[in-house]
């Protein structure tokens, strides 16, 4: 008789799987986890595209002071439209774009930032001399406006000296 038990346990082997119930379990839990989850990915990514935009700039501004004095020339960044030449319009924002240029010679062309997010300074250009000093002090706020306005914020600052640095803010505001 134990042989024939033998041979039947063999013929149907026990399934394995999961209950419904041990299912049910895992996809809560997995609705809780992202629940969690899910606020924080999107600082993470608001602080990651803020960080992005504000060292386009910083490099700008660096690639600008270096090839002032390279060249011995003043070197400007402005707000560019069309990417070829500096926008002196009153509307002119510096989301919609800025060129690094010497010159009439455009060394780099930026394109429009993000949907949704905005670069505010009260300056339209900056100009580094052929000593590398900038003309003037200038700060550049870049924050996210749409959909909703995020807590965090960038500051990206020239000094007069040609220094270029990026803070992280969290004034919440973006105008």
């Amino acid at each position: 008789m134990t042989m024939a038990r033998g041979r039947l346990a063999r013929a149907c082997p026990r399934q394995r799987g999961f209950t419904m119930i041990e299912l049910m379990v895992t996809l809560a839990v997995l609705a809780i986890l992202l629940g969690i989850g899910m606020p924080a990915f999107q600082e993470v990514s608001l602080s990651t595209t803020l960080r992005s935009e504000a060292n386009k700039l910083a490099a700008a501004a660096q690639l600008a002071r270096s090839e002032a004095i390279k060249s011995n020339a003043v070197v400007r960044i402005c707000i560019s439209s069309d990417g070829a030449t500096c926008t002196s319009a009153s509307g002119a924002s510096w989301e919609n774009g800025w060129i690094v240029i010497r010159g009439s010679t455009v060394l780099l062309s930026q394109a429009v930032a993000k949907d949704g997010y905005r670069i505010l300074s009260s300056v339209s250009q900056i100009d580094f001399q052929p000593s590398g000093v900038g003309a003037g002090q200038a700060t550049l706020k870049v924050c996210r406006a749409t959909p909703s306005v995020g807590t965090q914020d960038r500051q990206v600052t020239i000094s007069a000296t040609g220094h270029t640095s990026v803070d992280k803010g969290s004034s919440g505001t973006c105008s």
